[in-house]
């Protein structure tokens, strides 16, 4: 047993020496592969340059352009509420659905309103006939053309003309006092009918007015009883259905209007001089990142909100295909007039390390770190540049290196085959 646990250890410590072997061997193949490498190691000493091109930061006239932020708001929203008292009977959009105008999105049952309308129409044709006209006849601007006025005005004929005679033979004593009360009587009372008929005639105009508004009501409830759409737009909520019974002016649906958009956006009170209705607005949205959209700056509120400094302004953007909603974050480039002297660099000119703006400045042959701060990005015909608010002046040259990385203090070597650009 003794012998055994001799052999044991023996070969354990075998197995670690060779390990001991291998792993020395691969730290020595290591080392050697590095030590064939001392290009990396030594770019940007002096035996061995960086190569890079330069950049001389010159001054530009910039025009400003206003950053803003906001959202998009439908065109037009409306809360549709019934004008009438009544059961629904049916709805015929729901959320999500595009409706055009004046199409039908609920159905009241009319039954108790199209009574109404029979009614009114029977006072309409009561009152035309004791007026004597037609259905479609105007109402009658000379009464003595009316029948039951013109029976009146025989009448006061006949008792004037039998009054006159009386009045003769009373004074060639040929009736007695009695019988001239009579006639006078008689045309007293024929007058006075008479003057009813043309008061009636007016009674009757004045109730015939009445009386077709009232069936012009009944007809417009009627019609009410259908809810239509005021505009083209979709449904954005539904708050009834089939079977309820609603009140005058409870609301029944909200129905907006997409395709166009109005982009109300935040503009800091500094650029209150430099908005102008009528600018082209470049916006853009998380939705479609790779996409620039373009509104109409239509109003601008002449208040600046003082809890954030901000003004209001208003642009119209077309949103014919709805792919743009409302709610949507906008953030928006305004145009203005306003020129002032800044310095662009190059985007490759400009590292960005742990929250770190830097640019290589050539100091002799060698290069230093500047920090810089950026004052924002801007694309045009030159590329992607960077507008420097601090840390550089007119004059200094940037470097940038064409391989490999720079560092302060490492030796560079211009190349001239290059095209970077140069402000002269």
């Amino acid at each position: 047993m003794v012998v055994r646990q001799k052999t044991i250890k023996k070969s354990r410590g075998v197995r670690k020496a060779r390990r001991f072997a291998l792993v020395a061997g691969l730290a020595a193949v290591v080392a050697g592969g590095c030590s064939k490498s001392p290009a990396a190691s030594v770019l940007g000493d002096a035996a061995h340059p960086t190569p890079v091109h330069f950049y001389t930061v010159a001054e530009e006239t910039a025009r400003r352009r206003i950053q803003a932020v906001g959202s998009l708001f439908p065109l037009e929203e409306s809360t549709l509420s019934s004008q009438v008292d009544g059961r629904v009977d049916d709805v015929l959009a729901d959320v999500g659905d595009s409706v055009k105008e004046g199409q039908p999105l609920i159905t009241l049952d009319p039954r108790e309103l199209q009574f109404e309308v029979d009614r009114q129409r029977g006072i309409v044709t009561q009152v035309r006939a004791q007026l004597g006209i037609g259905p479609n006849d105007p109402p009658p601007t000379d009464p003595k053309k009316i029948a039951s006025v013109q029976r009146a005005e025989a009448d006061l004929f006949d008792a004037d003309h039998k009054y006159n005679r009386a009045q003769e033979m009373f004074a060639g004593k040929l009736i007695s006092q009695q019988q001239l009360d009579e006639a006078a009587s008689r045309f007293q009372s024929t007058k006075a009918t008479y003057n009813v008929a043309l008061q009636e005639v007016d009674r009757l105009k004045a109730l015939l007015i009445s009386s077709e508004a009232s069936e012009n009501l009944a007809e417009k409830k009627l019609r009410d009883a259908s809810i239509r759409a005021p505009f083209p737009g979709s449904i954005k909520t539904r708050n009834v259905h089939p079977g309820e019974y609603v009140r005058v002016q409870s609301p029944v649906m909200v129905i907006v209007r997409t395709d166009h958009l109005r982009v109300r956006l935040a503009v800091p009170e500094r650029w209150a001089g430099w908005v102008k209705n009528g600018a082209t607005v470049d916006l853009h949205v998380e939705a479609f990142p790779n996409e620039t959209f373009q509104a109409q700056i239509s109003r601008i509120n002449p208040a600046v909100a003082q809890d954030s400094r901000t003004f209001e302004a208003e642009a119209l953007i077309a949103n014919p295909d709805g792919r743009l909603k409302p709610g949507f974050f906008v953030q928006a480039s305004i145009p203005s007039e306003k020129e002032e002297k800044t310095i662009f660099l190059p985007e490759r000119a400009v590292n960005y390390r742990y929250g770190v703006y830097k640019v290589f400045l050539l100091n002799g042959n060698h290069v230093s770190e500047r920090q810089i701060r950026p004052a924002g990005q801007t694309e045009d015909e030159r590329g992607r540049r960077f507008e420097v608010a601090e840390g550089l002046k007119p004059g200094d040259r940037v470097a940038v290196a064409i391989s490999g990385d720079l560092h302060d203090g490492a030796t560079v070597q211009e190349q001239t085959d290059g095209s970077m650009p140069t402000a002269k």
